[in-house]
């Protein structure tokens, strides 16, 4: 008799400022998606080791919330995913140390996550596109991606600063705060 049962999925994102730790089914059905962002005062950058420190501060208070929020117990995870990269070197590797060790004391299997893929794979499957054209944009990186021979491919990107880091930038010299996003608050601003 065939298993149809969904495979489920516990995923680990931590590129950046905000750690976050989602139960997600393999058809795209999201079941928790708990997160906390490390917040610095208006006009300030977030540092690698500081945001390292708030990652490992909130990781295991977000596992015990997604877990809880899906309403399943780690019996019925199947693997276990993390952004690899790219991002931040100190942050992305509280994520990848979680994973390891949850991979060891529960027994499942480490599936590791292009950051960049990933968004566009989200993004495909809430807009249904199946061969889109993207324009990443994300705060270190800018590029035009479409899917070519079986994998995604980078046709054009910045080679200075990427469009969410200028706005990222930008924002600090407006003393703006990163809560919830800089580029939000450079729309509050700006755009009535």
């Amino acid at each position: 008799m065939e298993d149809k049962r969904t495979l489920i999925a516990l995923g680990f994102e931590g590129s950046a400022n905000k750690i976050g730790v989602g139960v997600v089914m393999l058809d795209g059905t999201i079941l928790s998606n708990p997160r906390h962002t490390y917040i610095t005062p208006p006009g300030q950058g977030f540092l690698p080791r500081e945001t390292a420190q708030h990652h490992l501060q909130h990781v295991l208070p977000l596992i015990k919330s997604a877990l809880e929020s899906a309403k399943i117990t780690p019996d019925a995870v199947d693997c276990l995913c993390y952004t690899k990269g790219p991002g931040m070197g100190a942050p992305l590797q509280v994520s990848a140390v979680v994973v390891r060790i949850l991979s060891q004391l529960w027994n499942k299997p480490i599936v590791a996550v292009n950051h960049c893929v990933a968004h566009i794979e989200m993004g495909r499957i809430v807009t249904r596109a199946d061969d889109p054209v993207v324009l990443y944009v994300s705060g270190g990186n800018t590029q035009v991606i479409a899917y070519s021979e079986g994998r995604y491919r980078i046709f054009g990107e910045t080679i200075d600063i990427a469009v969410g880091n200028c706005l990222d930038r930008f924002a600090r010299v407006l003393k703006l705060s990163n809560d919830p996003s800089p580029g939000y608050n450079i729309e509050q601003v700006f755009v009535k």
